[in-house]
């Protein structure tokens, strides 16, 4: 298994390290065969307006399958074992998903068929951060929306897009936080390159930002 640690606004010291390797090992000891490359990303915000501040990030890519994790406390060393418990239970669920063939069938039932919206932010203001702070790249292969649906649910985050493997266009499915369920955005088949829009219209029709 291949561990990559990564600090920003901090030293990854040995004893930083030697923490995360001994905690991280144990927490996907049970399921190395599963599991390809860790990526961890150590970080300490500067902002006094955020808190906490210390933040431990754990990403694992299982077979095409990217799982991840994200907590946050006033100590590292206690948002390390935080994130470490967070994507052992994020491992199981994993596991027994590949196992369960029925599971798989039953996440078509949970997908809403939605028409489209003209006007998705009604009378609020969109807020775009004033920089990109950070930016990530990660592979797109193509997938149902039934197995996208399966990866939102691993990534510890609000939405998950997709090359939709059907029409070969970028796709998101979110969860819908008002209503319940989940919804899907997919661009509007006009040819007028809506396709670069999929991505904006994340946090308009969730209601929160992408990070």
């Amino acid at each position: 298994m291949k561990l990559v640690i990564q600090g920003k606004n901090i030293e990854i010291t040995n004893s930083i390290h030697e923490y995360v390797n001994q905690k991280i090992e144990k927490a996907v000891s049970h399921f190395q065969q599963l599991t390809t490359e860790v990526d961890v990303h150590l970080s300490v915000s500067k902002n006094p307006r955020i808190n906490p501040k210390q933040t431990a990030e754990v990403t694992i890519y299982a077979n095409g399958t990217v799982i991840r994790a994200q907590e946050s406390s006033e100590n590292l060393y206690a948002s390390i074992d935080l994130v470490a418990d967070k994507i052992a239970r994020q491992l199981r669920k994993y596991k027994e998903k590949r196992q369960s063939k029925v599971s798989k069938a039953k996440t078509v039932e949970v997908i809403e068929s939605q028409p489209v919206v003209e006007n998705l932010i009604g009378d609020r203001q969109p807020e775009l951060p004033s920089e990109v702070v950070r930016t990530k790249y990660f592979a797109m292969p193509p997938m149902t929306v039934e197995e996208a649906l399966e990866q939102l649910q691993f990534i510890d985050h609000d939405f998950y897009m997709f090359s939709n493997l059907m029409t070969g266009e970028i796709n998101v499915v979110y969860k819908r936080y008002h209503h319940g369920g989940y919804g899907l955005i997919q661009p509007r088949p006009n040819g007028n390159g809506n396709h670069g829009k999929v991505a904006n219209n994340i946090s308009e029709a969730t209601g929160l930002k992408a990070t």
